[in-house]
């Protein structure tokens, strides 16, 4: 058996002891300084619209004549439509999830998103939002490189994916990033072996968690404590999951009264707030909800997608309210690109540009932030954007997550209004 300083040694010649994260050299000493310092432990959950939503048909231009020109079977009407003032609206399917908290100035509407040169390849257009760069030269993730600053206490997860195995590319580039699902086991893995070998290696990992007198302060004996701390600390994830799953208020119902299945994106943000609840101390989730490539009948299917979104934050929020953590939380959506202007033969549309997103929350002040774009002045039949995205990410990272965004995107971008000013 590899003594605790050997282990540390030969792990040192590894990429990333335990594979939760890849080692940034640049994020390292941002990581160490993370020990020390306090900042209020404020949370971003990130909801990924994966397949293009249609932005046109999400926050709608109920009374601009084109519209309607443009979307003869997919339209909503103004009266059926959610009013957000005289000229845009929700689609119908978002009522019972965001009519209220609009109202409540807990929902940000951000118009006309985009950035420069837009393409409209899911996976080239994917990888723009979620490195944070247009260029696609950063080579990873914008939350990932976020990590060294969002300064969990010891033992936390600073970000965690409710979803597939992989680490969307979003997280990639710190340390400790984990992904959970209900396929695998939420508990720590030891390998295979017998349970003397089980037994053998979680007292190692446990001894390496602890530090030695003459390698206190060692930069590179901290990182990787750190990573063995946050892999011991799945094991409280079983419990958490096993305590939801005889809890009614774990599950989440429909319009229609109907539970959600179980991996629908209202009963993962249940999952999220259970944790938020639990006090796990990780600074952001992420979770994907997918479908929205809709090219042929979209209405009832975009309808739905819609209100699983609207629906599932609103009953987020409504439980983190019982337990009075909803004030910690932020939500923002995305997608990769909107839908082309004309709706297409098919009853559908296409891959487009310029798109809205949703931030969602009690410290927002909300309202609907830009204008939406003009449906007189098309790019190529496409909306144009005037918001970059990376502005929505550099407000939510200084004035939300307390991260310097200038270092996170590679430069300076203005931030939009719809945070509330921090009290003096």
């Amino acid at each position: 058996m590899l003594s605790r300083r050997q282990f540390l040694n030969r792990s040192l010649a590894t990429s990333s002891l335990l594979s939760l994260g890849t080692v940034v050299p640049q994020f390292i000493a941002r990581t160490a300084s993370a020990a020390e310092a306090q900042k209020d432990n404020t949370i971003l959950v990130v909801i990924e619209m994966n397949g293009g939503n249609d932005g046109l048909n999400t926050v709608l231009p109920y009374g601009d004549d084109l519209y309607h020109k443009y979307r003869p079977t997919l339209k909503a009407s103004a009266e059926n439509c959610v009013k957000l003032d005289d000229h845009v609206g929700l689609h119908p399917g978002m009522r019972n999830g965001f009519e209220a908290m609009f109202k409540k100035g807990h929902l940000a509407v951000v118009q006309g998103v985009g950035y420069p040169n837009p393409d409209r390849s899911h996976f080239e257009s994917m990888d723009v939002w979620q490195m944070g760069d247009p260029r696609r030269k950063m080579g990873n993730g914008w939350l990932g490189r976020s990590a060294g600053e969002l300064q969990p206490k010891n033992g936390d997860i600073p970000i965690m994916n409710i979803g597939p195995t992989r680490l969307p590319l979003a997280l990639q580039g710190g340390v400790g990033a984990i992904s959970i699902n209900n396929q695998h086991p939420y508990r720590l893995d030891l390998g295979g072996g017998t349970e003397e070998r089980h037994t053998a290696r979680r007292k190692l990992l446990e001894d390496l968690a602890k530090p030695e007198d003459d390698q206190k302060g060692r930069l590179v004996d901290f990182v990787y404590r750190r990573q063995v701390q946050t892999l011991t600390t799945l094991d409280r994830l079983q419990e958490v999951l096993e305590k939801g799953s005889n809890n009614n208020n774990f599950f989440s119902y429909g319009p229609d009264g109907k539970p959600y299945t179980a991996n629908s994106l209202p009963v993962k943000l249940q999952l999220v707030a259970r944790l938020i609840q639990q006090g796990f101390g990780t600074r952001v989730f992420y979770v994907m909800k997918d479908g929205f490539d809709t090219h042929s009948g979209q209405a009832e299917e975009h309808r739905r997608l819609l209100a699983e979104v609207a629906d599932g934050i609103n009953q987020f929020f409504t439980t983190l309210e019982q337990s009075k953590h909803a004030q910690r939380v932020v939500v923002m959506t995305y997608s990769e690109f909107g839908r082309r202007v004309e709706e297409n033969a098919s009853k559908g549309t296409d891959h487009g540009a310029g798109s809205c997103l949703f931030v969602a929350g009690p410290g927002l002040s909300g309202g609907v932030i830009g204008d939406h774009p003009s449906l007189k002045d098309l790019d190529s039949g496409d909306l144009k954007y005037h918001t970059d995205f990376r502005q929505v990410y550099a407000t939510l990272l200084d004035n939300w997550l307390g991260v310097d965004s200038n270092a996170v995107l590679n430069g300076k971008f203005e931030h939009l209004s719809f945070l509330k000013a921090k009290k003096a």
